[in-house]
This record gives structure tokens, sequence and C-alpha cells, in this order.
């Protein structure tokens, strides 16, 4: 299985899922948002944040092709960048910070560790640039439906905290429904560190005869 992650450039936007390329929940504050919706075109005005953004500010989002095909994304940006991240109760992001705006794994690829992967990805790319930290707003509820029997509010639209949580963000501002959470750039990019380490000591304990020995196929389990 070959996994490779590039850049989300106007050439590969367009292998973003069909509703996520056509959703500016995050691009335009609430009321541009609704107005770009009922205008019948938001995917315009997504391309149109993309490409102002990577003029800009560069790179601001990548995406993870599994044996050819698209099974995932990340989108980042500063928040200034991001007109919704004021309108959470627990805005502002910090200043040191650039905001996770989403996270989405397509569910057929689900629990392979791509969404650890996109992560890792954007935490190599952010600290070439200098930035120390990345802020991400998580929901709580993901997938819970509300009074009406509706997802809530972002749900579609915001990774679950718990998410966030698993892959080394801390919470620094608590909300029952839309936390905000913080990695520290120096943990995130000790996980490869930790990885690479562990694999050298390993080998190191190896001889030359054992590394070139074949390695004879498992025998499949009956239970």
């Amino acid at each position: 299985m070959s996994r490779r992650l590039v850049n989300l450039t106007l050439d590969t936007l367009e292998d973003l899922p069909r509703p996520c390329r056509q959703c500016v929940y995050w691009e335009l504050d609430p009321v541009a948002a609704d107005r770009a919706c009922a205008a019948g075109d938001p995917g315009l005005e997504k391309e149109a944040w993309v490409s102002q953004t990577l003029l800009e500010w560069g790179s601001c989002g990548k995406l993870l092709y599994v044996d050819g095909m698209s099974a995932g994304f990340v989108m980042y940006a500063p928040p200034a960048y991001v007109p919704r991240s004021m309108a959470f109760p627990t805005s502002p992001v910090s200043a040191d910070a650039v905001l996770l705006m989403t996270a989405n794994v397509v569910p057929s690829f689900a629990g392979g560790g791509l969404g650890r992967m996109l992560v890792q990805g954007v935490a190599r790319d952010l600290v070439k640039r200098g930035v120390k930290a990345i802020e991400a707003f998580g929901d709580a509820k993901y997938g819970e439906a509300d009074a009406t029997g509706r997802p809530g509010d972002g749900s579609g639209c915001l990774a679950p905290a718990d998410f966030f949580l698993s892959v080394g963000f801390k919470t620094v501002r608590p909300h029952p429904r839309f936390p905000r959470l913080r990695l520290e750039l120096r943990t995130a990019l000790s996980w490869k560190s930790d990885v690479e380490y562990a694999l050298e000591r390993l080998l190191g304990s190896m001889s030359p005869e054992t590394l070139l020995r074949p390695v004879r196929p498992a025998t499949r389990s009956m239970l």
C-alpha cells in the first residue's frame, strides 16, 4: 500500500471530497457563507480563498493519497485568514499558533493512522516556517444529533475533539461542545524521532546474518 502526501494547490483542489470541495464553512464568515450558498456556487469562493492564501501565506492544506486514491485531507492557516475562527465561544486562537481548520479521512480508509500522518505533515511544514504551535476547535459531540434530530452545527466541518487528543493535542480552553486544543510542534515532531530511534536500536541489536535471513510468511491463525 503506497501513501503519498502532497500540498493542496489549485490543481489538487478538485481531489477534495465533493461536499468539502463546495464547503466554505471556514473560509467565510457565517453571513458571507450563507450568501455564497444561496448564490449557488460556493466552490468558486473556496477556490478564491485557496488561491489568495497560497499567494499571501503559502501552503494551507495537505492531501493524502493511498494507492493513487484520495484518502484524506487537512486544511490550516493563520486565524487572520479564517473568518469563522472568531465565531466560537473558545476564540480567539493564540497569537503564536496556526489554526488547523479541519481534518478528514475518507471512511473506507479510516482506522489506518492516516489522520496522524496528516497532522505530522502539517507539523513538519509549519516548523520549517517558524511556527510554534497548532490550535484547533474540536467538536466534543461529533456526530450527535440536536433536539431536532439533525447533526449539530459544525459536526461535518470540525474534527472530533477526541481525534485531536489522540494525536497529542492538549485542551487549552475547555467547552462542553467546542473546546480549543493546542499541539506544541516539538511534541508532534518527537513522534517521528521516537520511531526512528526505536528502529535504530532494533537494527543495531541484530546481526548481519539476521538482517539478511529471508523472512518466512506468518502462519494464518484460524481464530
